[in-house]
């Protein structure tokens, strides 16, 4: 047998350390990944812009929401694009380097993340640490670096309002309000390219508790929103879209298919909850509830 040199030896023990150096680097890297729950608003606003603790637009903070949850507070009172930044701030927090996230919106909260994923989802982003200010921007992350768009798994929304509503149409909102025009339908569904996701999937739920406002919206609605946005309808405009049961006009289908009557749904959106009981309403009440607490669920159920 042919003896190993010392300088042999040598390296192959610098090669053994440097292994072990990266096999450690990598689980580390491993160890500090995380997965979050955001949770974006709509009108009204509620919770502290900046702060990703106040849950009070939704309901008690204690209650489960999903994985690590936060609460991407906007004022819910002006445009979404003065607005924006702070989705955009909360997804370089929580979904750039090695997190991810999964996301949850409510009415206008639809446009916030629909508006950040069309116009912003290829852009790059700077890895950030998860750890915000008072104002909501995080740090970089340990290693910088930098990457296109965010790390988002999917995307749930409850009485979605991309496609406007006509309650802001007719002057039913206060019309002092800026995200009010933004509402209209017409405005709405022109914001953007709503079939730009940059691939992520987005999970509708849709209510139709109707009654206070449906001589005002069309087909079933959950008193703000009507099918047409919150099912993810395509088009300049809203239409008619109504539960099985109802023979006055076209179904809203589950999943990706287009609705009766051929009209396709945006790229990327499948209803996930149709409420053919017509018992679920747009609002939280404080509590978590309305349409919001049937997304809740799942989300408890799979934003793991």
């Amino acid at each position: 047998m042919t003896p190993i040199s010392t300088t042999g030896r040598t390296r192959g023990l610098r090669r053994l350390a440097w292994i072990l150096a990266a096999g450690a680097a990598l689980l580390a890297a491993g160890a500090q990944a995380t997965n979050y729950s955001l949770w974006i608003n709509g009108r009204t606003g509620g919770g502290q812009v900046g702060n990703h603790a106040d849950f009070s637009y939704w309901g008690p903070a204690t209650t489960a929401a999903g994985v690590n949850k936060k609460s991407v507070n906007w004022d819910g009172y002006n445009n979404i694009a003065t607005t924006n930044i702070h989705t955009r701030n909360a997804l370089d927090c929580y979904c750039t380097g090695t997190n991810w996230c999964y996301v949850a919106a409510h009415s206008a909260g639809n446009l916030q993340i629909g508006y950040a994923l069309a116009l912003y989802g290829t852009s790059t982003r700077t890895r950030k640490n998860a750890t915000p200010d008072a104002s909501g921007q995080c740090g970089a992350a340990v290693g910088g670096g930098t990457q296109t768009g965010w790390n988002i798994k999917w995307v749930s929304v409850a009485g979605g309002a991309a496609g406007g509503s006509e309650l802001a149409n007719s002057g039913d909102w206060a019309l002092s309000e800026p995200l009010v025009s933004d509402l209209k339908t017409s405005t709405a569904r022109a914001m953007y390219n709503h079939n730009s996701t940059t691939g992520k999937m987005f999970y509708l739920f849709a209510g139709a508790s109707g009654t206070l406002y449906s001589f005002v919206l069309p087909g079933q609605d959950d008193e703000a929103i009507a099918y047409h946005s919150s099912g993810g309808i395509s088009g300049s405009g809203g239409a008619s879209y109504c539960n099985p049961s109802d023979w006055l006009c076209n179904d809203l289908t589950l999943g990706t298919a287009a609705a009766q009557g051929g009209r396709a749904k945006w790229t990327n959106h499948s209803v996930k909850f149709r409420d053919d009981s017509e018992q679920k309403n747009h609002y939280t009440k404080g509590n978590w509830g309305g349409i919001v607490g049937v997304m809740r669920a799942d989300m408890v159920t799979n934003a793991q």
